[in-house]
């Protein structure tokens, strides 16, 4: 049977295709496929789902990021229509209704999700070692994923603003969100100057923005959130389960109305729900959730339904007195701690848990975080979130300008004027849904998605081999024995 690639390979090289035209080959069909999963008969994993769910929430961060950016091209600033409340200022729309707000303007939420997703898989492998009285592994579990935290987090912001900031100038390419420094150089210094502050996450001042890719603001806040967990494991680890059940709700507790720690809050949470997890496999819950059991669907129905309308907390400012004026959020003010500054992480604390509590035990929700389609979301969502701003802020910037979603700023209109309604198209539609704004996406959506898949494929997996090479290969002799241990002590 002939090769699909015959004609393409003779074309090439002849009748007989050499190794370099063949690895050729290679490259590209690599460069230009997507790497969608295969069908399996293998079982999903247990916590398949966690992966569904955070490629879901990547993808409510690009559209909601999309809503903000091609709205604010307007003189009657649509955008902050997204982040008010149905009915600020008397204005219905459908994408501002409870409930369905969190496909329009989720991006909120789904950060914090993201936060208490990593609480409960970073503390899964430790706590089953606790549970299963294998002491001695946690402090080598614990070891080994501290060490590669900062590497998986921080190496693929340092290879794809690296790429986007150079280019700047190896394609002369104008942005509206950055200013380009007059020459490579000076970017690049810049850029590095930049950089070593924003990846020292104890950092105890300046700007928490990275300017050559906004978006990446939650990620030292992911590390943070990563050394919480990581010492609460170790210091827990050998109290008998009550006591670190308390030990885990009294994190929470701190974080939350004491001090204003949101984020410690989201990811100690997600170590609790894990710890309750890996009990109830065990038939180890404490007995007053032992005896909800039977009320199991109920309760996380309305837990569910409960958790998207907070989830939809009106985030245009961190005034409370805005948010007790808003419709359908009087009293839910009054719930606000006075520990928590920016009042929204409160109310997104509580929604983002209860849909991790939720999804896997409702079934058909559970059901559509494992398709394939979120599978893949879930494959890619790191890549997704570092790569659609960049691509907002270049090829999206354009197009919006094609469309007719031009800014009023002198400088874009001047710099942008080529650009400007090549090809225009009218805001017919409800607001986040013109058709003006979704006609762009018939490109943009597909082309992010295959950056996404680039990105992991090229920079993302590869990162997290090498942290766990680089593990390997700095790792010392034998370990001493406890007794040992003991003894000099």
């Amino acid at each position: 049977m002939p090769s699909p690639h015959e004609g393409i390979l003779d074309s090439m090289a002849g009748d007989v295709p050499t190794k370099k035209t063949l690895s050729w080959l290679r490259v590209l069909r690599s460069v230009f496929s997507l790497s969608w999963p295969e069908r399996s008969d293998k079982p999903l994993r247990p916590t398949a789902y966690l992966d569904g769910l955070r490629g879901f929430a990547a993808f409510l961060v690009y559209w909601h990021h999309h809503e903000l950016f091609s709205h604010a091209a307007t003189s009657d600033a649509l955008f902050a229509r997204f982040e008010h409340s149905w009915g600020w200022k008397g204005f219905f729309h459908f994408a501002t209704f409870p409930w369905v707000r969190n496909f329009f303007s989720g991006g909120h939420i789904a950060v914090a999700v993201f936060y208490v997703i990593s609480g409960y898989v970073l503390s899964v492998k430790p706590l089953s070692l606790i549970h299963n009285g294998e002491h001695l592994k946690v402090a080598d579990n614990l070891g080994s994923a501290f060490f590669r935290r900062w590497f998986r987090l921080f190496i693929p912001i340092i290879v794809t603003t690296f790429l986007f900031m150079t280019s700047w100038h190896v394609f002369d390419i104008w942005l509206s969100t950055n200013q380009k420094q007059p020459t490579y150089g000076a970017e690049l210094w810049k850029w590095y100057a930049e950089f070593k502050n924003f990846s020292f996450i104890f950092n105890m001042g300046g700007e928490p923005w990275f300017s050559y890719n906004f978006h990446t603001w939650s990620i030292p806040v992911e590390m943070k959130g990563s050394i919480i967990v990581y010492t609460a494991v170790q210091a827990f680890s050998r109290l008998s389960k009550g006591a670190r059940l308390l030990g885990e709700l009294g994190l929470i507790f701190y974080f939350l109305y004491i001090a204003d720690g949101w984020y410690g809050a989201m990811f100690t949470a997600g170590l609790l729900l894990s710890d309750l997890d890996l009990l109830a496999i065990k038939g180890e819950l404490p007995r007053l959730l032992l005896r909800l059991e039977p009320y199991k669907l109920f309760i996380f129905y309305h837990l569910l339904v409960i958790s998207i309308y907070l989830g939809g907390v009106p985030s245009h400012s961190s005034d409370l007195k805005e948010l007790r004026g808003t419709r359908g959020w009087y009293y839910l003010s009054y719930l606000k701690p006075q520990a928590v500054f920016d009042y929204k992480w409160f109310y997104l604390f509580w929604a983002a848990n209860m849909i991790v509590a939720s999804v896997p035990r409702i079934p058909w929700v559970k059901y559509f975080f494992e398709t394939r389609f979120c599978q893949y979301l879930g494959r890619i969502s790191y890549a997704l979130y570092l790569v659609h701003g960049p691509i907002i802020n270049t090829l999206g910037d354009r197009l919006y300008f094609a469309v007719g979603w031009i800014r009023p700023l002198e400088g874009d209109q001047k710099m942008l004027a080529s650009w400007m309604n090549i090809f225009p198209l009218p805001r017919t539609g409800p607001l986040g849904l013109e058709v003006s704004f979704l006609v762009p996406h018939i490109i943009l959506l597909p082309f992010t998605i295959w950056m996404a898949d680039i990105v992991t494929r090229g920079v993302d997996e590869p990162t997290v081999k090498f942290a766990q090479w680089l593990y390997r290969k700095t790792l010392g002799g034998p370990q001493e024995k406890p007794e040992d241990v003991m003894r000099l002590a």
